[in-house]
């Protein structure tokens, strides 16, 4: 099982928007190995075009194994991040397929391609605002904790805390120890991951802070996983008596 194949406990076309926007989210920053009609030359490679009902479409996998299970052998391919290569393809009026098959197959079209290029290309805006904060609301609690959990999970050792808060008429997503010459990519991976999920009212806005998040604030445990319990060696036998 892959991380694509976990969001899809129910498969990708008959997901809700939220879900689908997640999934979407997660592609665009996996790797995904694209199939090849031959090994590349240079920095020249020409994909594998399958006619389906549809349209054209290229051929995706964010395992290599997968690729060569369901073309039935090895296959020359190319490894690009998700958000380069939906690019690519929706420049060229190719749609996707991915991953057929697995819990995580999904067959996009260009205009699919093209909503997640508009998402991606969500960038904020700086700014600076004084706002009391507090609580978030429950509602935004229920739509946002679990995705924002699992993209700040994703930042360990860029920041040191995050917590969402309520401010005015929206929210705040406070983001603590972060390297200043981090926090406008830091600002921007996370304005995406927003883009992909349901909008709140008054939207949600990034502030980086270096102070105890605000009372009722609702706080990301970016603590690592525990480090795996090391196996405990066999006994030595008995000496040998000589």
């Amino acid at each position: 099982m892959t991380a694509l194949d976990d969001l899809c406990q129910t498969p990708f076309h008959e997901a809700d928007d939220p879900t689908r926007a997640r999934i979407l989210s997660r592609l665009a920053d996996t790797e995904l190995s694209v199939a090849l009609t031959a090994e590349p030359t240079g920095d020249e490679a020409d994909l594998r075009i399958f006619d389906l009902p549809g349209g054209k479409f290229a051929l995706a996998a964010d395992e290599e194994s997968r690729l060569a299970g369901f073309l039935g052998g090895p296959v020359a391919y190319a490894a690009l991040p998700g958000r380069v290569l939906a690019a690519m393809l929706r420049a060229e009026g190719v749609g996707l397929l991915v991953n057929p098959g697995a819990p995580s197959e999904m067959l996009l079209d260009t205009g699919t391609l093209g909503w997640l290029e508009t998402a991606l290309a969500t960038a904020p805006v700086a700014d600076e605002a004084r706002l009391t904060a507090g609580p978030p609301r429950p509602e935004t609690v229920a739509a946002l904790a679990g995705p924002l959990a699992e993209r700040l999970a994703d930042l360990r050792g860029l920041i040191a805390g995050a917590a969402l808060a309520g401010a005015g008429q929206g929210h705040l997503l406070l983001i603590a120890g972060a390297d200043p010459a981090r926090q406008p990519a830091i600002a921007k991976a996370l304005s995406e991951t927003l883009a992909f999920l349901p909008p709140q009212p008054g939207g949600v806005d990034i502030g980086f802070v270096e102070t105890p998040p605000p009372a009722g604030a609702l706080i990301f445990d970016l603590t690592p996983p525990p480090e795996p319990a090391p196996k405990p060696r066999p006994p030595k036998g008995p000496p040998i008596l000589r």
